[in-house]
């Protein structure tokens, strides 16, 4: 039972789900502050802008481009603190306290499930 419960927690599907919920729910007040007290700063001096992050328009319609930079900004950094701060430290823990068999174990219900999938794609495309 307890076997059982280390392999469900070792899986990377549950970290998957985690990193998921951390990144949609837990982040999002930090990296919206984040980007409205820097980026959109930082984003308006550059193009020299009135707006928050510089906008331009054409036949009486704003397009705020700015808003677009400081959304890619704040994806790629929440997503690079996301990895730094919750994948590559499960990685490392998951390297040191797993043994060799039931790595092998995990990857090969990984590569189980990969294998099924293509099949089943395989199926629909030549059924549809």
């Amino acid at each position: 039972m307890i076997q059982g419960f280390k392999d469900f927690l070792m899986r990377g599907n549950v970290v998957e789900l985690a990193v998921a919920v951390v990144m949609g729910a837990a982040l999002t007040a930090l990296v919206t502050s984040f980007g409205d007290a820097f980026l959109n700063p930082l984003i308006t001096l550059a193009t020299g802008g009135a707006d928050i992050g510089g906008s331009f328009e054409i036949n009486g319609v704003e397009f705020p481009y700015g808003l677009f930079i400081n959304g890619l900004l704040v994806f790629f950094l929440t997503a690079a603190a996301v990895y730094f701060v919750i994948v590559l430290p499960f990685n490392k823990l998951r390297e040191r306290f797993m043994t060799p068999e039931e790595e092998e174990h995990v990857e090969r219900e990984e590569q189980i499930v990969l294998l099924e999938q293509i099949r089943d794609a395989l199926r629909a495309d030549r059924e549809g």
